[in-house]
């Protein structure tokens, strides 16, 4: 069965709602607008439609704009997308002048458009929600840049780092991250309206007019490509995916720090819950979440890689399945930054256990070595005399400061009574190479840190 304007329509109900976009595409009514009242003006201007139609058009759209922001607009799922139903609604306001509006563009040139738009305005919230969790471990990190804790390896510790060290480790993922959304962001910057359905259009439009109306940077190349390319929201979603490992990996972290076992940190209340039956707890939950969302995200680039992966040129209705992905990844990786630098800012530090959990562990045995390396004796074999000399401190249930004298200079000659100027504050001070541990390395990259946020 034909519809009036010479369509396939589906008759079942089943069929047409399974095929509809309304439930979800509506969220891009104000770039469909924006696109609509561009359009029209570049019609006006290249003379194709009448200044006086494309006047009509214009505040017909307002209308429509502000009727959708008021919740007054009834959208209809028979419509099918967001594009239909303003349609449709302009045809009500302003009469047979709506139809000149799709004058030289197709719903394929017009949805890229909308999307190039839509993630072009998400980028930068994007960003900015990064900047903000940047501040928030930049600050935790500068009030308690004098705190030392054990620097880990296969959760085993390690060596001592400064606290501030490590948190300013994920600042600089984040700032990676915030780089990568700076570079899709200019793949986005697109304007792909004019390349019609596939092949271009047959009228003498403006397309450059267009772009700078919108803001837009550049115009698209190949009209096939234009109608066709999801790569800019790939390129978001992938970008998004890596931040969200990011802040998957500074939960697991809290949620570790947190516990009872290390009790390094304590998470505000308002950033945890309660045990229906266990009343002493407090559960990370908000950690935990992020640690959870951080697999959806995951899998709206996985199913948007999968949709595109075998689709021949142009446009496809596979490619609808575009958009509840990408709504949802910006939803979670936005309200993911703001909720933890919110939880960042309120954390407190456990100075006490933190240094508590040092004193019985064996974490200044590279410094030992590296003692007996500046005496001479090759790493290698340094590094063999402090694996034995670990063991037997462990076996007499002794720390390295509480072993004698005597007892060092059993495994080397070269131990002397400067061993014991061996300290947590000497081992970070001495790592005073850039990217290093050291107070005065720390103090640096706070700097850069703070030149950072405010570039």
């Amino acid at each position: 069965m034909k519809s009036s304007s010479g369509r396939l329509s589906m008759t079942d109900e089943q069929a047409r709602n399974y095929a509809a976009s309304i439930p979800f595409d509506r969220r891009l009514y104000g770039q469909d607008i924006e696109g609509s009242i561009a359009h029209a003006r570049m019609l006006a201007k290249q003379e194709i439609i009448t200044a006086g139609e494309a006047g009509a058009i214009v505040r017909g759209l307002n209308s429509i704009r502000k009727e959708i922001e008021r919740g007054r607009f009834q959208f209809r799922i028979e419509l099918e997308d967001i594009h239909m139903n303003i349609e449709a609604r302009l045809f009500e306001k302003i009469g047979d002048v709506a139809g000149k509006l799709h004058t030289a563009r197709s719903r394929n040139d017009q949805m890229a458009l909308d999307l190039h738009l839509f993630v072009k305005d998400e980028i930068p919230k994007t960003i900015d929600g990064i900047k903000a969790l940047q501040t928030a471990l930049m600050e935790l990190a500068g009030a308690n840049k004098d705190v030392i804790m054990p620097g880990y390896t296969h959760l085993q510790q390690a060596q001592p780092v400064l606290l501030a060290h490590h948190l300013l480790a994920y600042f600089e993922m984040f700032q990676r991250d915030k780089e990568r959304f700076h570079d899709c962001l200019a793949r986005t910057d697109i304007m792909p309206l004019g390349s019609g359905a596939l092949a271009g259009v047959p009228y003498p439009i403006d397309r450059e007019f267009v772009a700078r109306e919108l803001g837009l940077s550049k115009v698209s190349t190949n009209s096939l490509d234009a109608v066709s390319d999801r790569d800019f929201i790939i390129e978001y979603e992938a970008a998004a995916a890596i931040t969200m490992m990011h802040l998957s990996r500074l939960a697991e972290e809290f949620i570790l720090w947190s516990s009872s076992e290390f009790g390094f940190i304590k998470i505000g209340e308002e950033f945890t819950t309660g045990s229906s039956i266990m009343p002493q707890k407090k559960n990370p939950d908000i950690a935990e979440l992020a640690r959870g969302k951080t697999g959806r995200v995951y899998g709206h680039l996985m199913g948007i890689l999968t949709i595109m992966k075998s689709l021949p040129l142009a446009y496809n209705r596979d490619m609808q399945e575009d958009k509840e992905g990408l709504f949802d990844t910006v939803d979670t990786l936005q309200s993911s930054l703001e909720v933890f630098a919110g939880m960042v800012r309120v954390i407190e530090v456990n100075t006490g256990r933190i240094a508590q959990a040092m004193r019985t562990d064996y974490i200044l045995a590279t410094d030992l070595a590296d003692y007996l390396v500046k005496k001479g004796l090759p790493f290698r074999k340094a590094h063999g005399v402090i694996a034995r000399l670990s063991e037997y401190a462990m076996s007499k249930g002794k720390t390295f400061r509480e072993l004698g004298r005597k007892e060092y200079r059993d495994f080397s000659p070269l131990f002397g009574g400067d061993v014991y100027d061996i300290t947590l504050e000497s081992s970070v001070a001495a790592r005073d190479v850039i990217g290093g541990t050291s107070p005065q390395q720390v103090a640096k990259a706070l700097r850069r840190a703070r030149r950072l946020i405010k570039r």
